[in-house]
């Protein structure tokens, strides 16, 4: 167990800590690396998380009938007609309970909606977003007012959307919330084409995004599905006719897999994603989203992007001020930890700057903080203290190997590219799997394959201070390959990869081929030195290397290019020996390295001519790690705007 001083976020709370029950114990986390990581700022660009130029002013829309939402019924300035979604929603034995309090059925479902918009002529783009699963009659939708303040002062258009109507005890609904986000975009479309609507001619239906928080967090991605479907998938008697501008979703803390259509994952295309989530989650326990990000797709040739972050201490209720701390409802502050999460404003912070940043960059095509997506040590000083695990893809990338397509682990994934190991311990191919499934009908894999390596470049025997050659990953090109995808200073090669806790023990010296007492015992794995695994780790890094038909190479440390952590701790329960969850989330941090650099450090180096890209483990002694998407992409100018060097 760690024990070491709280970070200053958490000192108020260290009171709380002193009397609390010895079973809680001293906290378990990660040390925290953000005093280097966060120490700087390089990106020259203002605060995305500032207010903008724009006075703001709100109204609600609605039926102005609604029994329980005053909002809904005396302030409406806009009122809609209702929406019949009973193909997609079943309330079960709960029916005739939540008929009675709401005053309405399925069949006739309101389109309520809260908005904060720019004080302006416009036209500006609009965004709508819809909360999660919470207790219906807490009502979620207002929990987004720190966002519609900040997009409208901006000139974006939130409408927080109400569907706190199918909250509580139902499942299987998402699928009726991704439509009725879709729904809503209709009366946009008409508030805007009325001549007597105070958005007329205000809003810009070509500047579209959808997102959502926990199951709005799946809801979000559907109704970009759903919108370019001319049928819904489980009844096609249900015809969808859509076709909306839906340029980005984003999802905050989603689910994943609660809507199957036909029993499979929703395939996801060509719309900008932004996805985030926290590792102290005390509901959506495990970063689902990541099944989402993997799942999106670029066919249609345009410049497309899609971002996952992990916020390490941030919770699930956080990000929406009515649900705060209390992940799971009002029995959460027994058996939840409190003490670790990051305070309720840095983590809504968080989410002003990437949400902001994002839609600043796919709505109004502003993309002076791209890089911040790419890296986010370039905003370190804007960020709040804490630790963060980032993925960025472009759609220009083109992968060598991303060890999806077959189980021959000597091929890569573009015709001709092989693959080859040299003095590992370890070195398979596998899927990657999330710390919990969430529910015990939803699988715990990440629906992602990756390949596993390990090394010691140790020699086992007598005299362990004997060092063999460092251990090495190729990635073969075959001839013409690199000319054929046109790459050069432009273009950048991409890797993502984290780190393990394993340590193997010294390999076999290669003259004791047949010796299993001289390897330890354990053929190319040494038995003997193998360190203690409770034991602090050493750092771990490697070197990234090219080579070129000409026989010229060159060589940058991979931790240039970001940090390389191992997975980070994760406690959440009051009570340890609850804790029955795998205490890491197994996220992969993307890495980026132009090929100008390799030709910096070696002049002749041809880019256009490239016949390998290797990891040689030269940098620490002993490691593994878990690596995914090997390949090249050129993002642009836009998103190098800011190195950390």
């Amino acid at each position: 167990m760690r024990r070491f001083h709280l970070p200053r976020s958490l000192a108020l709370l260290a009171v709380v800590a002193t009397v609390a029950p010895a079973c809680r114990g001293s906290l378990q986390l990660t040390p925290s690396d953000a005093g280097t990581v966060l120490a700087q700022r390089t990106l020259e660009a203002p605060d995305p998380g500032v207010a903008g130029p724009y006075a703001v002013r709100t109204l609600y829309y609605g039926s102005g009938t609604d029994a329980n939402r005053p909002e809904y019924r005396d302030s409406v300035t806009i009122t809609t007609g209702s929406v019949d979604a009973s193909k997609l929603v079943d309330l079960g034995s709960s029916a005739e309970s939540r008929n009675e309090y709401w005053g309405f059925t399925p069949e006739e479902f309101p389109l309520n909606a809260r908005v904060w918009y720019p004080d302006g002529d416009g036209p500006f783009p609009l965004a709508l977003v819809v909360h999660g699963n919470h207790d219906m009659r807490d009502f979620s939708d207002p929990g987004y007012d720190y966002l519609g303040e900040l997009l409208a002062s901006r000139g974006i258009i939130l409408a927080s959307v109400d569907m706190n109507f199918i909250n509580g005890g139902i499942r299987g609904e998402n699928d009726g919330r991704g439509w009725l986000l879709l729904k809503h975009l209709e009366a946009w479309q008409g508030f805007d084409a009325d001549p007597d609507n105070p958005f007329a001619g205000k809003v810009d239906m070509t500047r579209l995004a959808v997102m959502g928080h926990s199951r709005g967090g799946e809801a979000a991605p559907l109704a970009a599905a759903f919108n370019r479907l001319p049928r819904y998938p489980d009844d096609a008697t249900l015809e969808f006719d859509f076709g909306f501008d839906i340029r980005a979703a984003v999802s905050i803390a989603p689910v994943d897999g609660q809507y199957l259509p036909t029993g499979r994952p929703m395939p996801l295309e060509n719309v900008d994603y932004l996805v985030f989530h926290g590792s102290h989650d005390g509901d959506v326990t495990s970063f689902h989203g990541l099944r989402i990000w993997d799942r999106l797709k670029y066919t249609d040739g345009r410049d497309h992007f899609k971002s996952a972050i992990y916020m390490y201490r941030a919770n699930h209720g956080q990000w929406n001020t009515v649900w705060n701390s209390y992940d799971n409802g009002p029995r959460s502050p027994r058996i939840l930890d409190l003490r670790y999460l990051v305070p309720p404003a840095d983590q809504r912070r968080f989410a002003e700057l990437y949400v902001t940043a994002f839609l600043e960059a796919s709505l109004k095509d502003d993309p002076r903080w791209l890089s911040m997506f790419r890296d986010h040590r370039v905003i370190g000083e804007w960020l709040p203290e804490s630790m963060y695990v980032t993925r960025l893809q472009h759609s220009s990338f083109r992968p060598l190997a991303d060890f999806e397509g077959d189980v021959d682990v000597t091929t890569g994934s573009a015709d001709g590219v092989t693959l080859r190991g040299d003095s590992l311990d370890t070195w398979r191919e596998e899927r990657l799997l999330l710390r919990s499934s969430n529910r015990a009908n939803t699988s715990a894999s990440q629906e992602n394959q990756a390949l596993r390596l390990a090394w010691n470049n140790r020699l086992a025997g007598p005299d362990t201070t004997r060092m063999g050659p460092p251990a090495r990953y190729e990635i073969g090109l075959p001839a013409g390959l690199a000319a054929e995808w046109g790459l050069g200073g432009e273009h950048s090669l991409d890797l993502s990869l984290v780190a393990t806790e394993r340590l193997p023990g010294p390999r076999r010296p290669p003259e004791t081929d047949d010796d299993d007492d001289a390897a330890g015992g354990e053929g190319r794995r040494g038995r003997r030195g193998r360190p203690d695994p409770d034991a602090p780790k050493p750092p771990v890094d490697l070197s990234i290397e090219v080579e070129d038909a000409g026989g010229r190479t060159a060589s940058v440390p991979l931790s240039d290019y970001g940090p390389i952590r191992r997975p980070l701790e994760i406690h959440i329960l009051r009570r340890t020996d609850q804790e029955t969850r795998d205490p890491t989330e197994m996220v992969l941090q993307s890495y980026h390295i132009p090929l100008s650099d390799f030709a910096e450090s070696t002049p002749g180096l041809d880019p256009a001519r490239l016949v390998a890209v290797r990891l040689v483990f030269d940098r620490a002694t002993a490691g593994e790690v878990v690596v995914d998407e090997i390949g090249f992409s050129a993002m642009g100018p836009d998103f190098w705007r800011a190195r950390v060097r």
